[in-house]
């Protein structure tokens, strides 16, 4: 009885110190568990994160001013995103440029991919840009600067145009604002050749002339 007596205490004992601990380690291991997935839902890989930040994007963005000269000048596209080396800079899909001038002549401008700095206020039109004036004039160029402050717009290279008289060809073009600040002024320049139409004249025929 002695004997069974000395077990019964020492396993009562032994009991009360390992119960305690034991209780402790599951609920440690509840815990544990129960935080880890909270934990990873919370935690987004630096790379998504950058991926979200690169997409994101502003749809049919427009706005519009004067110029110096007191030409309108409306901008949209399609879509605008923020251009990563560049905080002040936004690359735009499909541009379209309109100036309304004081003298009530109107010159459009259209492009695909393109670039507008909102700090300088220009637009850089890349690959195949058209401009089409009230006037009668339509041009195509691979690439155009425009300054959004001046109205002013310079070709990057050859141009193709058609004109009211003819056909055109030219090395470069700048339109920009006439001295009495009240319409628009189109200079040709580097190369220009002329085939003049008379308006009775079919428009595939006629004669070539080059100018300087």
């Amino acid at each position: 009885m002695a004997t069974e007596t000395n077990f019964h205490t020492w396993l009562v004992g032994w009991l009360k110190i390992l119960l305690p601990i034991g209780a402790l380690m599951l609920l440690s291991t509840l815990f544990l568990f129960a935080r880890n997935p909270a934990q990873q839902s919370q935690e987004v890989p630096i790379a998504q994160i950058e991926a979200i930040a690169r997409e994101q994007q502003i749809t049919s963005p427009q706005f519009s001013g004067l110029t110096d000269d007191g030409a309108i000048i409306a901008v949209r596209a399609e879509q605008a995103k923020p251009e990563p080396d560049n905080p002040d800079a936004f690359l735009v899909e499909q541009l379209i440029i309109d100036m309304d001038s004081p003298n009530g002549t109107t010159l459009n401008v259209t492009s695909g991919a393109s670039v507008i700095d909102t700090a300088k206020q220009t637009a850089r039109l890349n690959g195949l840009s058209r401009v089409t004036t009230s006037s009668g004039y339509q041009m195509e160029t691979n690439g155009l600067n425009a300054n959004l402050k001046t109205g002013e717009i310079v070709s990057d290279g050859r141009l193709a145009i058609q004109a009211p008289f003819g056909h055109l060809t030219a090395g470069k073009v700048r339109i920009h604002a006439t001295a009495d600040g009240t319409g628009q002024r189109m200079v040709f320049t580097e190369g220009v050749r002329l085939i003049y139409t008379r308006p009775d004249e079919d428009p595939d025929a006629g004669s070539g002339k080059d100018t300087e």
